[in-house]
């Protein structure tokens, strides 16, 4: 088609981009021929001119749509192009988290660098016989197809496995063997794959290392051959090896590390075993710190080595050995530490006592002097002499390094070999699949001889892919014969010639190395002069003499020289390796060397790496040919090695995984495109796509193509063939022919095509949706303006009438408002006036008033002034006077003291002399006289004037008393004058008071009627607000009993969903010990059955042998399990002669399966008491959680009553506060008391009064109900005292309730002995036992009597409880009628006295009516109660009289609870049960049991006919008590059921014919075993079948196991047929045709989801179920068990569907969401027709629903994610971010899944609690209980047909 078609605008295509390789562009114009240049517009909106090519006019790579974009297969895409194969690789790896992706027969696998959860055993299950193309790209689909093609076409398979170094090859390695060893399981009891598994730590120790790419790089290459046996079981493996990294063992780059095992052994150094070693830690040994990186974050080096050592002993190399091998690495350490010192330029010295050589020859058991010098020194050999060479320093370190990167290489050899031997068996190898983990495509800055040998590798692996995929393109055009022309593809054989062909690289390479002085540079102008102008493939770098390069397939690769010559070389000193050869104590060492040297393989060192090992199981001829090839260089060998491996590849059906590296920073699922496009354009996945691009890459079947593109037909162009349909339709659609080709079977189609066909559907469905669109918005748009108008013609009516009726209201009220405005103007103004008049006069007062105060406050002010001044000037006067006299004083002091001081001197000195002393005594002598004199002279005056005062004192005294009796007359007379005086103003002032009150008597008058007038209206009020008051407490009482209730309710609610809770985990432990204990029945009838099979096979082994008998087929191995000790003779001879037997095979075998068969036993008893414990603890749980609900309950109770207490307490603070305003009336009204008005308070208060009144009367109602009830009590219990024994109608009730008929007679003797008179009694007594019998009557009454009692109490509450109810009546109507009070007061007088009455008449008729209709009741009640006693008395009398004359003494009756002996004797009849003899035993199993065909006894004869009818026989041996009869008979029973199952156990028909039996017959022996809790059901003839003499509850326990393993084997016979159905069906087929397009697939073809013949639809399914239901109800089977059963087989189906779903991409859409809802809805309308929607089956399909409802929903806004949310509850986190990870539109309307938007989601569900897996347990099994079901079916009815050919049996 021309490109003016494809290029238009709006076309996406790539351009070029050199950072992100390929960018993505759309055409903003349309594309005419000839034009220079394109207009793009990118993704970011930026414009772009993208200039053509001149000289070719490439156009740009179209892109594809984006419905292809995200395939599985690459194939798939319609451009198949680099930048499409980027793309696509890019959005699954990035946004949908998927690492796996097909490109034709390659699975490219990128390396997440994160651990998925997608490697467990449930996925390998999923995969496990699927179709490749059926499920999404894993390691595990091409495993099982490799497998698969193994088992079909007899043909041995590989796996390849490449990619560089970090990209995965060594775990994708690892997973394909992994899932051979789970898939294929072993061929003996060695668990070889467990062996195979375990190479896998010991080669990852010493074989991987971390790099600068990879943490656990692989340093060499290996190819291992997993054996298979003729049943496909794996039986061994052999492993060989390439190219070893020996460098690395002495050099190491920076942050890169030696081989793991190194830094193992440094890291468990301080263990007890290693001390010998003399380790410490890795950083003091120079060959594991050079790369300055000892450590890898995440990895435990101690628990790394725990593993290998534990592999090593799976593998069977002892602990000797393994200590050997860690002596030999660690002595590798101690010699890299060995210091070589300069002696001169020509010699070397080691130090003398070098502790790491002394700990290196000690480890190697050699001689300290021999290596000390021949480390130093080398041996030269000539034809006549051998010369000692000293070497220098650097060479002596080389030698060194060389002899390190030996020994380590032949212990890697070593390893290598038994680890082969241990996986090695001796079976017979019928096939294998080879798994290769080979390098990748390598280049380097500097490339040297170990990546020439890798990229030679790939060169040859790179032709053997490429012709492979040319071949299978080739076979699929001739298989569907169409014509094809040889594709042209790339093929490297010139560059493999150039490197090995004769005079090659390696040849050359060979032959410089046998040249004496061979170097470096000569070889390289050897290559320059050979290959340089002959070849165009070799090349010389124009800057460099000692390189080449060399064009590979995937990129050129420039190689130095240097070093190429000694590497191929590959020598060491062969004085050293003689001095380990003599160790002689160590032999580890020596066997080393000594296998080097027995080595055959041709693949002895690898390249600088100490080569390939290949080991060998056949001896090689002789020794001169190993000794040959040991003289082989590495490239010869490596060479060698190479052809070999691909004869076995071309011997072998391949198939290619191809691992890529997304980032170099190890950066979870970060895509790099650079990194990517350089490994895919390496590992040849673009030259995949290109051979498929060159032919016909889309290839669709007829029926595929017509169902995509139906829509593309008009109904003229669809004919009855659809092949021919196809062809008109696509020559009308695409005009080129060249374009496409019809095959047989499919249509193939160029690249381009499939695109231009979705463009053409696209756009006509893009037409048939704008159609739709329109139609249904002018429908729409008509139907909303329709709804509009009527609306607004509605509108406008209602608001007409509303504005008219406005403007009416608006006249009204406007003249209305200017007559209130007139009135209320005036009234303003006049009030205005008098406002400012008041104002002004208030204004001049006070103006006045400030004025005089200022003019007083001046005045006072100067007054103080004065005042002030006059006080500070006397006190500043004061002050001054002060201070000078002070100052005066002070002179005045000084002055004197300055005398004194003087004076002091001169008497000082008048002292001292004696003359002084004697004139100053004389002077004071005459002194003291003269003192005395005047002291006796003021004596004698004070005596004389003291005699003076007294006698005027007593005269003062009596003139006193004179004058106050005076006084006191005085003051009498004035105080008489005060009295008269003060009488006559209080008169005078009591007529003035007269006079005013007089005058303001009309004022009070007036005053005291506006009072009145407020007042009622304040008590309206008060009312109104009390009746508020009471509304708002009466509603707030409803608000708290709601709030009580709903408190009651949820406090039911929590308790009921903690029961629930508590009840769901005790049903989830339950059914966990269920399935514990079923899966240990399940795993012991394995056992069993493969011991049966041993047996079977013994026997059959020694079948010819005379002496020997073959066991009894009756009789299972594990019968001692079943029966009792003593058995009969046949079972114990036969026993005998099996235990002969397979004592004659296999002794410890038997020994070991009786020992595991004890142990079930053991475990499966402890399982059923701990099973029993558990229901008994489920009991008591739900006991206990009904007390706490019972306790919760009285509290909420007890909190419900004090609320009513509150409420109550609230009533009479009501009460109260109504008392207080009675009073307060009172007060008011006796203020007021000859005020008019006083009537209305009057009534007012008469109200009240009579509101309270009714109060009071109500309250000694309620207290004389009570006090009458309470006596009313005590005479009925007085009365019950008395009267006992005498009153017949209190025995009615406990009559009624006597449960069976020997106590209806026990209390009839009892009531008989008791009404019986004194004086007969007396008469009668005599020694029969008629007094003992008395006296039980008497106790038996005494019991009736207590009963009644008890029930009376019981009454009694009941009756208190009612009364308590109606208290609560009684405070409601006390509420009601304080309403109506109220309401009463609003009422006129009258008015309000008539309703009162009327009210009071109304209440007391309708207490009178109930009062007469509880009265009606009672009587009624009585009357019943006594026909009743009639009726009991009548018939106790008639069975008394039957007991008379049945003359049975009354203890016996009293004794023995049996029915009347009193019997008529009859016609001996059928007792239900069938006798037989011993010797037909064996006939009866055979006939009834193993030769028994289901279908004729379901069809004819009434279900579950087998088991009547060996209960029946059981009945008989219990009966006639033979112990030994009822244990064979069961034991040949059960052993016949196991061996018919054994032998159709895949017949269901058989298993559920079986099951339904082996439950009937379990049910009988439950029903018939005499206990209490089977028989409720029984009729009373059926009571009369029950065993006597033997318990069989054990027997029971095994029937039981035994019903559970038919049940297993049911479910797994019904698994095996609905498992091919379902996911065809549910998944595939097409319900609803036309709602999902079958998309685009690629050269991996998935199963057709149209209907062909053989297709299985949801119909198939549907008819299976019910072919399923139908067998089992008419073989009889319990309905509660078809309910499990039918559950099971939901779960399954929605498991299974669930599963696939989530591993397949193309089911996940939104039509296929649809397509599983409806098939869900159509199997939950077959539950309901057949009436088991209760049984639990639809709960299992809710993941499956849930799975279907979020393909379907919206999932764009955080809203949706929320919504997600809350409806997946049924998927776990991991299952709904991998379905909408997997979301993939089918048509372009619909829209991917946005990442941010699974972000989201996982963000919301990441405190969820559950677990991680992804799928769903397919093999889970619910726990099956078989409830109680007896028969109503009676024995002796039964009937045997002669069908069954049982005439032996007698009718007993």
């Amino acid at each position: 088609m021309a490109a003016s078609e494809l290029y238009t605008k709006r076309a996406r295509v790539w351009i070029p981009d050199t950072e992100e390789v390929w960018k993505s562009a759309e055409l903003s114009k349309d594309y005419k021929n000839g034009d220079a240049s394109l207009q793009l517009i990118l993704e970011d909106g930026t414009g772009l001119e993208h200039k053509l090519d001149p000289k070719t006019k490439n156009l740009p790579y179209l892109r594809n749509p984006d419905i292809l974009v995200g395939e599985n297969d690459l194939t798939a895409l319609s451009y198949l192009h680099e930048p499409a194969v980027l793309h696509n690789l890019k959005v699954r790896f990035s946004d949908s988290k998927l690492i796996y992706t097909y490109c034709g027969i390659v699975l490219v696998a990128i390396n997440p660098y994160e651990t998925l959860p997608i490697y467990g055993t449930d996925i390998i299950n999923a995969y496990s016989g699927q179709n490749m193309g059926d499920m999404d790209p894993h390691i595990f689909a091409v495993a099982e197809e490799a497998y698969k093609q193994m088992a079909r076409d007899e043909r041995n398979q590989s796996i390849i496995v490449s990619g560089e170094s970090g990209a995965g090859k060594t775990v994708s390695a690892k997973y394909a063997m992994r899932y051979f060893a789970t898939v294929s399981g072993s061929a003996s009891e060695a668990n070889v794959e467990h062996k195979v598994l375990a190479s896998n730590p010991i080669m990852e120790a010493i074989g991987n290392a971390k790099t600068t790419r990879n943490d656990n790089s692989s340093r060499f290459g290996k190819y291992i051959e997993i054996g298979f046996d003729t049943r496909y079981r794996i039986i061994g493996a052999n492993m060989r090896t390439y190219l070893l990294e020996k460098s690395r063992v002495v050099f190491q780059a920076d942050e890169e590390r030696n081989y793991h095992v190194f830094y193992q052994l440094c890291a468990s150094s301080h263990l007890p075993e290693f001390k010998t070693l003399r380790l410490s830690s890795a950083n003091d040994f120079v060959y594991t710190r050079q790369g300055r990186s000892p450590v890898i974050e995440g990895v435990d080096d101690t628990k790394e080595l725990s593993n290998t050592r534990h592999a090593f002993t799976m593998l069977g190399i002892n602990e000797t050995y393994q200590m050997g091998l860690f002596q030999v690495l660690a002595a590798i350490l101690h010699l890299g530490n060995v210091e070589i010192k300069d002696r001169d330029s020509d010699s070397s010295i080691i130090p003398p006592n070098n502790r790491h050589l002394t700990a290196f020859c000690e480890l190697v058991g050699v001689s300290y002097q021999d290596m000390t010098q021949w480390l130093c020194h080398r041996k030269l050999k000539t034809a006549t002499e051998t010369y000692i060479k000293t070497l220098p320093r650097l060479q002596a370190t080389n030698a060194r390094d060389a002899l390190s990167k030996h020994i380590y290489a032949k212990l890697f050899n070593w390893i290598v070999e038994h680890v082969n031997k241990a996986l090695i068996t001796n079976i017979k190898q019928h096939s294998f699949i080879g798994v290769l983990d080979i390098y990748g495509f390598e280049t380097f800055e500097i490339n040297s001889f170990e990546q020439f040998c890798i990229n030679y590798a790939n060169e040859k692996l790179q032709q053997q892919f490429n012709m492979h995929v040319f071949k299978l393109e080739q076979e699929e055009y001739m298989k569907e014969q169409i014509p094809w022309t040889l594709i042209d593809f790339y093929d490297n054989q010139p560059c493999i010639n150039l490197i090995e062909a004769k005079m090659g690289i390696l040849d050359l390479l060979d032959e410089e190395c046998k040249m004496p002085k061979g170097s470096d540079d000569s070889w390289a102008q050897k290559l320059y002069n050979t290959h340089l102008k002959t070849c165009s493939l070799f090349e010389k770098p124009r800057m460099s003499n000692r390189a080449f390069i060399i064009q590979h397939f995937a990129d050129k690769v420039e190689y130095q020289c240097d070093g190429f010559l000694e590497k191929n070389k590959d020598t060491v000193n062969e004085e050293q390796i003689n001095v380990l050869k003599a160790s002689k104590k160590f032999p580890l060492l020596v066997e080393l060397f000594q296998d080097g040297e027995k080595a055959t393989s041709p693949t002895g060192q690898a390249p600088g790496t100490g080569g390939r090992t290949r080991l060998s199981v056949k001896p090689e001829k002789g020794r001169d040919k190993s000794s040959k090839e040991h003289k082989k260089t590495v490239g010869c060998q490596f060479r060698n090695s190479l052809q070999m491996l691909m004869e076995t590849l071309n011997a072998t059906t391949p198939h290619y995984v191809r691992c890529i590296k997304p980032n170099d920073f190890k950066l979870a699922f970060t895509f790099d495109p650079k990194r990517a496009v350089q490994q895919l354009r390496a590992c040849g996945v673009l030259e995949t796509i290109r051979i498929s691009a060159a032919g016909f890459p889309s290839r669709w079947t007829y029926q595929e193509f017509f169902s995509r593109y139906r829509v593309l037909m008009v109904q003229k162009d669809v004919l009855p063939d659809k092949k021919l349909t196809c062809r008109n339709v696509l020559e009308k659609l695409v005009q080129d022919q060249d374009k496409y080709q019809f095959g047989k079977t499919k249509i193939f189609f160029r690249a381009g095509q499939v695109a231009y066909l979705e463009k053409l559907r696209a756009d006509k469905l893009r037409v048939a949706c704008i159609r739709i669109q329109k139609t249904i918005r002018c429908w729409l748009a008509r139907k909303k303006y329709l709804r509009k108008r009527s609306a607004a013609i509605t509108i406008q009516r209602f608001t007409r009438g509303y504005q008219a009726r406005c403007l009416v209201k608006f006249m009204r009220r406007t003249q209305a408002a200017t007559i209130i405005q007139k009135y209320r103007r005036m009234y303003v103004e006049k009030k205005r006036y008098r406002q400012k008049q008041a104002a002004a006069l208030v204004m001049q007062t006070i103006l006045r008033a400030y004025m005089a105060r200022q003019k007083y406050q001046a005045l006072v002010r100067e007054h103080k002034a004065v005042i002030i001044q006059t006080r500070v000037r006397g006190w500043l006067a004061r002050c001054w006077y002060k201070r000078c006299l002070v100052s005066i004083v002070y002179l005045q002091c000084c002055i004197r003291r300055m005398r004194a001081r003087h004076e002091l001197k001169k008497l000082k000195v008048e002292a001292r002399s004696v003359e002084h002393f004697k004139k100053l005594n004389k002077g004071m002598e005459n002194k003291i006289m003269q003192l005395q004199r005047r002291i006796d002279e003021q004596t004698k005056d004070n005596r004389s004037i003291n005699e003076k005062l007294v006698g005027m004192e007593t005269s003062f005294t009596a003139e006193c008393e004179g004058l106050r009796t005076e006084l006191n007359r005085l003051k009498g007379a004035e105080e008489e004058a005060k009295n008269k005086t003060n009488q006559v103003n209080s008169l005078l002032e009591e007529l003035e008071r007269l006079k005013k009150e007089l005058s303001t008597t009309q004022q009070e008058k007036k005053t005291i009627e506006d009072w009145a007038t407020t007042y009622r209206s304040e008590m309206e009020k008060m009312v109104s607000e009390l009746k508020d008051q009471n509304g708002s407490l009466k509603k707030e009482k409803d608000d708290l009993n709601r709030s009580i209730q709903e408190q009651s309710q949820q406090m039911t609610e929590k308790m009921t969903r903690a029961i629930a809770q508590e009840t769901q985990q005790l049903e989830t432990d339950l059914n966990e010990e269920r399935s514990r204990y079923q899966n240990l029945l399940t795993e012991h009838l394995r056992l069993e059955e493969k011991y049966d099979d041993l047996k079977e096979v013994m026997a059959s082994s020694n079948i010819s042998k005379p002496g020997h008998r073959r066991t009894d087929s009756t009789h299972s191995s594990n019968e001692s399990e079943y029966t009792y000790n003593s058995e009969y003779a046949e079972l114990e001879e036969g026993s005998r002669a099996a235990e002969d037997v397979t004592r004659g095979i296999d002794t410890s075998l038997t020994l070991k399966l009786q020992k595991r068969l004890t142990e079930l036993e053991q475990e499966k008893q402890s399982l059923r008491n701990e099973l029993e414990n558990k229901e008994d603890q489920f009991q008591r749980a739900r006991a206990r959680d009904d007390a706490e609900f019972k306790k919760a309950r009285g509290a909420e109770l007890e909190y419900e009553s004090l609320k009513r207490q509150e409420l109550e307490s609230e009533n009479k603070k009501l009460k109260h506060d109504l008392a207080e305003m009675r009073q307060s009336l009172l007060g008011d009204k006796a203020t007021g008391a000859g005020a008019p008005g006083s009537p209305a308070y009057k009534v007012l208060l008469e109200q009240l009064n009579a509101s309270c009144e009714e109060l009071d009367v109500r309250k000694e109602e309620v207290l004389i109900l009570r006090s009458q009830l309470v006596s009313q009590k005590e005479a009925m219990h007085h009365k019950d005292e008395k009267e006992t024994m005498t009153e017949p109608s209190i025995y009615a009730e406990d009559v009624s309730k006597l449960k069976d008929a020997d106590e209806l007679k026990q209390a009839c003797i009892g009531l008989k002995d008791t009404n019986r008179s004194a004086a007969p009694d007396f008469h009668k007594l005599n020694e029969d036992g008629e007094l003992w019998l008395v006296n039980q009557g008497l106790k038996e009454t005494i019991r009736l009597l207590e009963h009644q009692l008890q029930t009376q109490r019981r009454g009694y509450d009941s009756e208190v409880e009612s009364l308590r109810g109606e208290l609560q009546n009684v405070k409601e109507e006390n509420n009601r009628q304080q309403q109506l009070l109220a309401q009463n007061l609003q009422l006129p007088p009258e008015a309000r006295i008539e309703a009162s009455l009327q009210h009071e008449i109304t209440r007391l008729t309708n207490e009178n009516l109930d009062l007469m209709e509880q009265l009606e009741k009672q009587d009624r009640t009585i009357r019943k109660l006594k026909k009743q006693l009639k009726v009991y008395s009548k018939r106790i009398g008639e069975m008394g009289a039957g007991q008379a004359e049945g003359q049975t003494s009354p203890g016996q009756m009293v004794d023995e609870p049996i029915h009347p002996v009193n019997i008529p004797r009859r016609e001996k009849d059928f007792q239900g049960m069938l006798e037989y003899k011993k010797e037909d035993e064996l006939k009866l199993v055979k006939n009834l049991i193993l030769e028994l065909k289901p279908r004729g006894v379901a069809v004819n004869l009434i279900p579950g006919l087998p088991a009547y009818i060996l209960f029946m026989c059981l009945r008989h041996a219990d009966y006639v008590n033979d112990d030994q009869k009822v244990r064979t008979l069961l034991t040949s029973t059960i052993n016949s059921i196991k061996k018919i199952l054994k032998k159709r156990g895949d017949d269901f028909e058989t298993v559920s014919f079986w099951l339904a039996n082996t439950c009937r017959f379990l049910h009988c022996l439950k029903q018939y075993s005499g206990d209490e809790a089977f028989m409720k059901h029984n009729t009373s003839r059926q009571n009369e079948h029950c065993l006597s003499n033997f318990d069989l509850a054990e027997y029971r326990q095994v029937i039981s196991d035994l019903a559970i393993q038919i049940y297993q084997q049911l479910i797994k016979c019904m698994e095996n047929i609905l498992q091919p159905m379902i996911v065809s069906g549910m998944l595939e087929h097409e319900t609803i045709q036309g709602v999902s397009g079958v998309k685009p697939t690629g050269l991996r073809k998935r199963t057709s989801s149209i209907a062909d013949e053989g297709t299985y639809t949801l119909d198939s399914i549907l008819r299976q179920l019910s072919a399923f239901h139908s067998t089992m109800c008419q073989h009889g089977t319990d309905p509660e068990l078809i309910k499990q059963v039918v559950k099971q087989q939901f779960y399954i189906i929605g498991a299974v569907t669930l599963n696939n779903l989530l591993l397949r991409k193309d089911m996940c859409s939104w039509s296929k969401g649809m397509q599983i809802r409806y098939n869900v809805s159509q199997l939950e309308e077959w539950l309901r027709d057949k009436g088991l929607m209760v049984c639990g089956a639809k709960e299992t399909l809710e993941p499956l629903i849930q799975a279907a409802q979020l393909l379907q929903v919206k999932k764009k806004t955080d809203e949706d994610a929320e919504a997600i949310c809350s409806m997946c509850l049924a998927l776990t986190t991991a299952q709904i971010v991998k379905v909408l990870n997997l979301y993939t539109p089918v048509n372009e309307f619909e829209e991917r899944v946005s990442v941010a938007f699974i972000r989201t989601i996982q963000t919301r569900l990441r405190d969820r609690c559950e677990s991680p897996q992804l799928l769903m347990d397919t093999k889970m099994i619910y726990p099956v209980t078989f409830p109680f079901s007896p028969s109503s079916l009676a024995l002796e009815t039964i009937q045997i047909p002669g069908s069954l050919n049982l005439a032996f049996l007698t009718r007993v």
